[in-house]
Parts: structure tokens; sequence; C-alpha cells
């Protein structure tokens, strides 16, 4: 199973940029955005971090789904503005899925050759009573046992201002998944022209 990010949906894009003019003004406008206020934004919203001027970029939201590894989705989750609206649930279907297939290709073969056994022995066991504590410890064994290369997917949501921060400290990490998250960030709507992530890599 491959790292893959899918399904995106951005929204607020043209009211945040109107949005970014606000400090300048007594009354909101809410008309379509001009060249000028893309170039405002633009300006704005590509300062360093934590500057406070991009604050406009938290307004573009942003829905994705992602397909990673249990090793990926720890150093995601250190963000928190990317946020989990629903995943794949591993007590509710780890036994409806395919350990072999739902692993990236560099997990090792010893490895999935056990979880099967595991699985197999999980499912060897009685669904009675007598047998209930038994199953239960075998449970917490197959659980403990996945290895890090096992994939969940989940659906995501977040802004442009917190992407920034993942493309500028994540484009040169040595996950290739992290390269692939990037790349999809540049896929996005005027993604690099709003944000100027590029200068401070």
């Amino acid at each position: 199973m491959n790292f893959s990010v899918s399904n995106s949906y951005v929204y607020g894009l043209e009211r945040a940029v109107k949005a970014s003019g606000n400090p300048m003004r007594t009354v909101i406008d809410t008309s379509e955005p001009l060249d000028k206020d893309y170039l405002r934004a633009s300006k704005l919203g590509s300062c360093h971090n934590g500057e406070g001027h991009d604050n406009f970029l938290k307004g573009i939201t942003v829905q994705l789904d992602v397909v990673a590894p249990l090793y990926w989705w720890k150093e995601a989750q250190r963000y928190h503005w990317f946020d989990f609206i629903s995943s794949e649930s591993t007590m509710h279907c780890l036994l409806k899925f395919d350990v072999s297939k739902q692993c990236v290709d560099e997990t090792d073969p010893v490895i999935l050759k056990r979880m099967n056994e595991l699985v197999a022995e999980y499912n060897a066991i009685p669904d009675d009573d007598e047998h209930k504590e038994e199953k239960k410890g075998k449970w917490r064994i197959l659980v403990a046992s996945l290895p890090e290369g096992f994939c969940l997917a989940a659906t995501m949501t977040t802004n442009y201002q917190q992407l920034k921060t993942m493309y500028i400290q994540r484009r040169n990490h040595k996950l290739k998944e992290w390269h692939v998250f990037c790349d999809w960030c540049l896929s996005l709507p005027r993604f690099l022209e709003l944000t100027g992530a590029d200068k401070y890599c």
C-alpha cells in the first residue's frame, strides 16, 4: 500500500483573501477579490511563521483524505490544526484488513508472516464465555504487534496557515511520504502564491 492524499476540497479562499485587507478598513468588504487583493494577500501570507500577518490563511479551509502508515501519522499528529474528521479504526476493522496488503512495501516479510499467524491464532479461539479472557489477551497481542508500516486512512481538515508550516518543516524530510504530501500542497489553488512557503526552506 502506498501513501496518498486524495479528495481535496478548498473552501473560503476568496473570502480569506478579501479579509486580509480588513485591518485597513472601516467596513468589511465582501466583494469579489481583485488583483490588488491577491497581491496584498501574497505579501502578508509570505511573512515568517509566527509574525501574525498571515493569519488570514486560517480562513482557507482544506479537507482531504490521507492514507498513511502509522509512522507518518505519529509525526503528522504533532500539528495542532491538522484535525481528524474521522478515520479507519483498528479496533473495529483490524480483522477485516488483509495485513499484508495494508502495509507499505518496505515492511519486513517476517513481520507480515507473524501478523498473519497472530490473526489466525486469534480467529481459532472459540468465541464463548469460557475463552473470553484468552481472546482478550490475544487481541491485545495482535494490536500491540501491528507494524509501523500498517496504513490507515483518515479524512482530515486543516487550513493554509497550518499547511504552510507543514510544507516549510517537512519539504526536505527523510521520509518520502512527506515529499508526496508537500507536492500535494503545491497542487492546491494559489498555495505557493499565498504562502510563499518555498522562500523559507
